[in-house]
């Protein structure tokens, strides 16, 4: 059925649609990608931008695309990998800055077969080398300014590199001037070399967070239904204009931002880092009417002092992901924001959730009219193997309402309701699948998240598996505890997570936390008890100067785990909490060597 487009209020306007509308506008707007398997992202661009061609599509500092530049340069991308030879499912890897030209080159690329492999622009020696290792690329990609950090890796493949932009030495090729000898007229279908939707596309990073980064798959068939659906959800129109300071290379900032404008007709805005400080003046500068966030920045930008455009923007939606109940509130109300439409969902996963609705701390929930559509279950996890519980049958076990579990996507062959298009590594592919669910034979894919569903159907993200421990026979939500730390006054950030006490069973609850100021360690501890069970408090507070984090703001805390409270290795202050003090206390090698002895919480 078509819809009926309704009034628009000056800034509120299409955010005012009722849930149906948005659910039945995002299914109207990917219905058909089955039904025309030869058409691409870049086609669906070509489409929107026929009556658009001189009008801004990627707007960045420095350079900015209108749509007929951006696919112009796309065609010369294609016509250069062609006259590379390069294969069809071919890799080549892309590492740049934020910038208007990558679009253009992963577009182009895959638009001939290639596969595009969009490296962390973060990484450096060993990590970076395992991510061009396991893709095997023929060519490398790579922002003049960034050579010598790629050169750092030294992968055991040697591909082709090509710089974009000035140079290291004159023997190395400029891709950038290199394209300007092909044509930039449409491609004819034997160039094209019969790509369909069923094609890989890109290979996309996991974080690694927990270990070495994953290359996960993505066809062209997901990169249509992200884009269409999302500017379907957001209503997207050629009058809108997205914020996007999130990293090209991950699929939210690269693909959904992206995509869901360039498909509508609409304009991006791109910037290379977010900044807390410059950000409201940015999105009034360029009149962006929406924002794609993750959590971390709102709570950033809740935090920041008063800025004087803060209430004078257009922002009319901010979409994203990982947006906790209590800085939503503050910052939809603060900043005078009419929607938030936040999801969930993974690069490589099958499960998608939307809040359509609105519903503060939801990651969304399923319609009945689309349980068909997106297939997943709750099922009981056991902290301490690792792996969700099984009956006396040997099958998984659905949580009931309100009952916290790991949340599986049933997979199936049909690539529109539950495909798992897993990563480079079958290995890899493997660990993610559980089979033998509900029935012999099944197979669903494991999102790795704790999750729960309340009377209504929503669904709210509990936590991390790799962050939750066990203490005192009780599950311990790293996340939740992190949050609830947060709250205090002076804490800019904390991490948390569980470290080995000798002679006790489980993991004790140790927090890296960054503060502005000197922290008020007994307020502190009194703020933890009023909020949290016992168990939950964490017994060490390791005070830091900065929290490392990932390009999608998530905290690595993997060595700080591996430091633990061992005063040989770790040289920042470390607290412990004294009951019978009610205050946390410096922990020195006395007091360690008393714990350690005792065999009991301090």
């Amino acid at each position: 059925m078509a819809l009926v487009e309704i009034d628009r209020h000056p800034r509120v306007g299409r955010g005012a649609d009722s849930a149906l509308r948005n659910w039945v506008r995002a299914l109207e707007a990917t219905a058909s990608i089955a039904g025309r398997p030869h058409r691409i992202l870049l086609d669906a661009i070509e489409d929107a931008a026929a009556q658009r061609a001189d009008a801004e599509a990627l707007i960045a500092e420095h350079a900015t695309l209108t749509y007929r530049a951006l696919i112009e340069r796309s065609r010369r991308y294609a016509r250069w990998a062609l006259d590379q030879k390069l294969g069809t499912g071919e890799s080549v890897c892309l590492m740049m800055p934020n910038r208007p030209d990558y679009l253009a080159i992963w577009l182009g690329i895959t638009s001939v077969g290639g596969v595009v492999s969009l490296l962390n622009t973060q990484l450096r020696g060993p990590a970076l080398a395992h991510c061009v290792d396991i893709v095997a690329p023929k060519h490398a990609i790579v922002a003049g300014d960034l050579l010598a950090q790629y050169n750092s890796a030294e992968p055991n493949c040697e591909p082709t590199l090509w710089s974009h932009g000035c140079a290291e030495s004159d023997s190395l090729p400029r891709i950038d001037t290199e394209i300007e000898r092909f044509s930039a007229a449409p491609l004819q279908a034997d160039e094209r070399r019969g790509v369909t939707i069923a094609d890989r596309a890109l290979t996309i990073y996991t974080s690694g967070t927990t270990g070495l980064p994953k290359a996960a798959n993505v066809s062209h068939r997901r990169l249509m239904q992200w884009s269409l659906w999302f500017g379907a959800l957001m209503n997207a129109a050629p009058d809108d204009r997205m914020y996007d300071c999130l990293p090209l290379y991950h699929s939210v900032g690269g693909v959904v931002a992206v995509g869901a404008l360039l498909t509508r007709g609409g304009s991006v805005v791109i910037r290379e880092k977010f900044s807390a400080r410059e950000f409201w003046d940015d999105v009034t500068r360029w009149n962006c009417t929406l924002f794609q966030y993750i959590g971390e920045l709102c709570r950033y930008l809740v935090n920041a002092p008063p800025h004087p455009r803060e209430r004078t923007h257009r922002l009319r939606l901010a979409c994203g992901n990982g947006l906790r109940a209590d800085v939503w509130r503050k910052f939809q109300s603060r900043f005078d924001i009419p929607r938030i439409l936040e999801f969930y969902a993974a690069t490589e996963g099958n499960v998608s959730l939307y809040n359509v609705e609105g519903k503060v701390g939801a990651v969304g929930r399923v319609p009945p009219f689309l349980t068909h559509r997106f297939p997943l279950a709750l099922v009981k996890f056991d902290a301490v193997s690792g792996q969700p519980e099984r009956d006396a049958a040997r099958r998984c076990i659905r949580c009931a309402v309100n009952e916290t579990g790991e949340a599986i996507g049933k997979i199936a062959d049909d690539a529109a309701a539950g495909a798992f298009e897993g990563y480079t590594s079958a290995a890899e592919t493997e660990r993610k699948i559980l089979r033998d669910v509900f029935a012999p034979g099944d197979a669903w894919f494991r999102t790795g998240d704790l999750m729960r569903m309340d009377v209504g159907g929503f669904y709210y993200f509990v936590d991390r598996i790799g962050d939750t421990f066990r203490w005192k026979g009780e599950n311990v939500s790293a996340t939740e505890v992190a949050a609830v730390l947060t709250e205090f006054p002076g804490i800019s950030a904390a991490t948390v997570y569980g470290v080995a006490v000798p002679g006790a069973d489980g993991k004790a609850g140790m927090a890296a936390i960054a503060a502005d100021s000197a922290l008020d360690l007994a307020g502190l501890r009194a703020h933890l008890a009023r909020r949290l069970p016992d168990y939950a408090r964490p017994l060490f507070l390791r005070l830091v100067d900065r929290i490392d984090t990932t390009a999608s703001f998530k905290h690595t805390n993997i060595a700080l785990a591996r430091d633990g409270f061992d005063l040989a290795v770790v040289r920042d202050p470390i607290y412990v909490d004294d009951p019978q003090r009610n205050n946390f206390v410096p922990l020195d090698a006395a007091l360690a060597a008393r714990m350690e002895m005792s065999k009991v919480r301090f």
